[in-house]
């Protein structure tokens, strides 16, 4: 066994305070870095030790592999945990931790390789009679071989970056006449994106749900599945709205995409927490889409209905210990829906907002959790992706998780700068949501900026409620002192949370 004392979580925002919270009920002490523009936040103050590696820029700071290994070095640190985004996925960076005698928490180097390339994961699975989307089973940089392809394949067809993600260096293409300029616009965003030129050819899934499984491996061979997260409501190829289970798989069809998730994790002996992804089209024919080898922004909603702390068992399988569980163990109970409260305008086209936190009051309640890493008072920095939090409600059923979730958005006072909370109430009142019936093309099929205005005539008065409420809450707190006689934001704050090493 691999024994982690002392655990460095390279991250920021709400994911380092989720994994710093599980770190602390495991008894180990904890690190965090931070940058200039996060000298304040949160999960700085919540780690026993706190060390800044550089200025606001992610280039800078979060993504200083080698600042953060030094700095793991200096303070006799264990392990790294990554949490997701920046180096999550950086097989670089896993192997110089690994070098460096520090445990990595998440998958090998090789893993990450394999699976951080769409085609040589693709290649990898073959083995396993994984269904995949039908195109090239390599790059291709030859456009007129391309375009026979793709007719071929037979259009619409979609070009994608065999190094993306995130919908960068993805193109979807109608018809031959416009495939060439795609094509080479989808070549230039890849380059630009991520390095690396190369792309392939899929064709295109019509009305599409995005499925994805959660999947669990020990370093003795034991891989398991979690079930699935429904991940079909989506801006930009980036998800907003996930749930677990989803509603539309048979008893039957989740065995076989479990199945087939374990199978895809086994080819790269994946250890450690990972997310099969795929696509379901409207026959129910299920096709492997990639693989992401570390935690995912929505494994809330697999811990609500699986009674699993996710970064418990990721720490738990870095030090060497076998899974605790079999897949016979495990059992769906309940049913969870998360939203990601993003600082943009829905009404703008989902732009990116910043600002001040002027007002800022979390949801309370049963089946209601919040991972944020923002206090009223605090700004939105213009550094970092907009994500202010997940809100997560968990019930028996799904009428009950979407209940509680509507209860949850008009609950949450957010004033100061544009959310995705009115976009996350049309969504779940919206009649194909709530029947089930819907895939990646909801925002295109029902929504109209225009919904939101109209559907929220009573937005002054309660902002201006909840600016009073606030300050009410503010005034009677004003009075509390620090057990080290210091005041902060009107709220109080254990000192022990201040005791830091902090090094410049």
């Amino acid at each position: 066994m691999k024994k982690i004392t002392k655990l460095l979580v390279a991250n920021r925002g709400e994911i380092a305070l989720r994994v710093l919270r599980s770190a602390r009920e495991m008894g180990l002490q904890t690190v965090a870095i931070y940058s200039e523009a996060d000298r304040n936040a949160l999960h700085v103050r919540y780690a026993d030790e706190a060390v800044c590696v550089g200025p606001p820029a992610s280039k800078d700071s979060y993504l200083r592999g080698d600042k953060i290994i030094e700095v793991c070095k200096q303070l006799g640190v264990d392990a790294i945990h990554p949490g997701y985004g920046f180096l999550s996925e950086n097989a670089e960076f896993a192997r110089m931790v690994k070098e460096a005698g520090i445990i990595f928490v998440g998958p090998s180097p090789e893993a990450m390789n394999i699976m951080g390339d769409k085609l040589s994961a693709k290649q990898a699975v073959q083995a396993y009679n994984i269904p995949l989307v039908p195109g090239t089973a390599e790059a291709i940089s030859d456009v007129e071989e391309a375009k026979r392809i793709a007719e071929t394949v037979g259009f619409p067809i979609l070009i994608k970056a065999s190094a993306g993600g995130g919908g960068k260096g993805m193109r979807l293409v109608h018809a031959a006449a416009e495939f060439e300029e795609q094509m080479q616009l989808a070549i230039n965003e890849a380059v630009s994106a991520f390095g690396d030129g190369a792309v392939f050819i899929e064709k295109f899934v019509t009305g599409p749900r995005h499925i994805e499984i959660q999947v669990l491996g020990d370093e003795h061979g034991n891989i398991v599945h979690l079930f699935e997260r429904e991940c079909s409501i989506q801006r930009r190829h980036q998800k907003v709205i996930e749930e677990a289970p989803s509603s539309v798989l048979t008893p039957e069809l989740r065995a076989e995409m479990g199945r087939c998730a374990v199978d895809v994790a086994r080819a790269c002996n994946y250890t450690g927490a990972g997310t099969v992804e795929f696509l379901l089209d409207d026959q129910r024919n299920f096709y492997f889409l990639e693989m992401n080898t570390r935690l995912q922004v929505e494994h809330p909603v697999t811990e609500c209905i699986t009674g699993l702390d996710l970064v418990k068992e990721q720490i738990k399988v870095a030090q060497g210990l076998p899974l605790s569980f079999r897949q016979e163990d495990l059992t769906i109970t309940g049913h969870a829906v998360e939203l990601r409260v993003y600082a943009e305008d829905p009404q703008n086209n989902f732009l990116p907002d910043i600002g001040n936190l002027a007002v800022y009051v979390r949801p309370q309640g049963p089946g209601v959790r919040v991972d944020d890493g923002f206090e009223q008072g605090m700004d939105i920095p213009i550094y970092y992706d907009p994500m202010i939090a997940k809100l997560v409600t968990y019930g028996k059923d799904r009428t009950e998780a979407i209940e509680r979730m509507l209860r949850a958005i008009d609950e949450y006072q957010i004033t100061g700068i544009e959310t995705t909370l009115p976009f996350g109430r049309f969504v779940l009142r919206h009649p194909a949501f709530v029947s089930g019936d819907f895939d990646t093309n909801f925002i295109k099929d029902h929504f109209q900026p225009s919904v939101l205005a109209n559907n929220a005539p009573n937005a002054e008065l309660e902002q201006l409620a909840a600016v009073f409420a606030a300050k009410l809450l503010t005034e009677q707190k004003g009075a509390a002192v620090l057990e080290n006689g210091a005041t902060h934001s009107g709220t109080t704050v254990q000192a022990s949370n201040w005791k830091k090493n902090r090094l410049a």
